[in-house]
């Protein structure tokens, strides 16, 4: 074939692809997010265990894969996606480590960075989107290293969060309420989202003139769908109803230390804001002067009109991040990519340089890395010496009950729980920020007990694991627990405030 044909056809080829890959923006780009999303959360290979949720993840994934049924024999307040993923990477690469599920999160930034730069480019233009993109990752790591490099629910709610963003901003309505329904399936506060999707949708419809019933028809269909299938999958259905949606009243109310959850919400707050101060400085002025010059600013073409949806969409977050009063750190995960999104938006938009909100923004990322490097590992190092201890004393028939908040301890031991229930919030009520005053038997998880009583008659634990502490759920303010460990178990080990019962025979 003549040279000329060959040319001729790769011409009409390349034509046919779209703008972005002919100019070759994103063969550019996603080279350099990937490196640096990889780069970021190198310290989450540093240890096999960051935070409790992976622990109680990582344990019901090995109760699953020795059968266990997901909210019957097996339960969480969460969402089944995420437990069924950690199950799939036990399955294919073993349940010793962790290190397929934060390859995985890895990826789950990458794909968030990905989106948000798309976002972006379409708004602002080329360096707007990488700039998205690359400020996301940075800043996706400006919390406590327990709470971003984890493996957990909110790294992989994100993509499904900015994709239903993404396909509503296109007018893709039955795509936008199928991510709005994954998001919600990967964590409950993820339905947030819909919020500014349905506002989208209304927007759309007044400025356009269009119809807004059919397009809201598609978001609930394509946000039904995937929770239907779930539900059929389920062998328990209702359990799903009551474990995700009924049964966390008492879990996410206002109980706790007022103080404590103050605190916690200002002081992560404020790390969050240092991480991303570099483009949250340039939003705050351009807010400020939209606030004080408004009808100046408005005449003006202020993209304050134009990123409604994204402050609505920051508005979702805001309410996501403070539903159960627990502001843990993790939490503000969810806010980072509005976030982003507003103050790319606030520098594309003003004469503000690109080069101190990139300098300053890696400045602080290299901060929380070193600290990741370098985190104390006190109670990792505690947790460890305790599970081998349990796994000295005994076998793997053997079933081990731990009656306090670090289920990663069933992991590390590589010991089969006594109860479905995995830590003492089950049996009352008890979480982070809580004090005493709804901490008891009383504030259980409806026949959470009287489940637990026939579990232990069953097969009583050849060791229990005090690991409460001074926590207000201590053995001695649960006689239930306190008279089992008096009348059926010795000590056999004490690690600092952790004790070591073993079943006497």
């Amino acid at each position: 074939m003549p040279n000329s044909d060959l040319r001729s056809r790769a011409a009409a080829w390349q034509s046919r692809l779209p703008v972005s890959v002919r100019t070759g923006y994103w063969t550019r780009v996603v080279p350099v997010l990937a490196l640096l999303a990889t780069l970021t959360h190198v310290p989450s290979f540093l240890r096999p265990v960051w935070s409790p949720d992976e622990g109680f993840l990582a344990t019901q994934a090995r109760m699953l894969a020795d059968g266990g049924v997901l909210y019957d024999t097996v339960v969480d307040r969460k969402p089944p996606l995420l437990p069924w993923l950690y199950e799939a990477c036990f399955a294919v690469f073993g349940s010793a480590s962790l290190w397929p599920l934060r390859t995985l999160a890895i990826v789950a930034h990458l794909v968030t960075a990905i989106l948000l730069a798309s976002l972006a480019r379409g708004r602002w233009g080329d360096r707007a989107g990488a700039a998205a993109g690359a400020l996301y990752l940075l800043v996706s790591i400006g919390l406590s290293p327990e709470d971003t490099q984890a493996a957990t629910f909110e790294v992989f709610m994100l993509p499904a969060m900015v994709a239903a963003f993404r396909y509503a901003e296109r007018r893709r309505w039955l795509a936008a309420g199928i991510a709005v329904a994954l998001c919600s399936l990967t964590k409950q506060t993820g339905g947030a989202v819909m919020l500014p999707v349905l506002w989208m949708l209304f927007q759309d419809a007044r400025q356009r003139g269009v119809r807004w019933l059919p397009a809201l028809a598609k978001i609930g269909f394509g946000f039904a769908l995937p929770i239907a299938l779930v539900a059929v999958i389920l062998t328990k259905p209702k359990g799903f109803l009551f474990w995700v949606v009924t049964g966390s009243g008492d879990y996410a109310s206002l109980g706790g230390s007022l103080l404590q959850m103050t605190g916690r919400a200002l002081g992560n707050s404020a790390i969050l804001l240092g991480a991303g101060l570099g483009f949250l400085l340039p939003l705050g002025r351009r807010l400020w002067f939209a606030l004080r010059h408004r009808p100046l600013a408005v005449a003006a073409g202020s993209e304050h009109g134009s990123t409604s949806d994204l402050w609505i969409w920051l508005l979702s977050s805001v309410i996501a991040v403070s539903t159960g009063f627990h502001f843990f750190g993790h939490y503000y995960l969810q806010l980072i990519p509005p976030l982003v999104l507003l103050g790319v938006g606030a520098v594309a938009t003003s004469a503000i340089s690109w080069r101190p909100v990139a300098l300053y923004t890696a400045f602080a990322a290299t901060v929380f890395w070193s600290l990741a490097l370098f985190w104390p590992g006190q109670r990792l190092t505690h947790t460890t010496e305790v599970a081998t201890s349990v796994a000295d004393q005994t076998t793997s028939k053997d079933t081990v009950l731990v009656w306090g908040m670090h289920p990663e301890l069933y992991w590390l031991a590589d010991r089969r729980p006594a109860s479905r229930y995995l830590t003492a919030g089950f049996l009352t009520n008890f979480s982070g920020g809580k004090d005493g005053q709804q901490v008891g038997e009383q504030f259980s998880v409806s026949n959470a007990w009287q489940t637990f009583d026939q579990e232990l008659a069953k097969n009583l634990p050849e060791i229990v694991v005090d690991d409460s502490g001074r926590a207000p759920y201590q053995p001695e303010f649960v006689p239930k627990i306190e008279s089992l460990l008096t009348t059926r178990y010795t000590v056999v080990g004490i690690y600092a405030d952790t004790v070591i019962y073993r079943l006497k025979h």
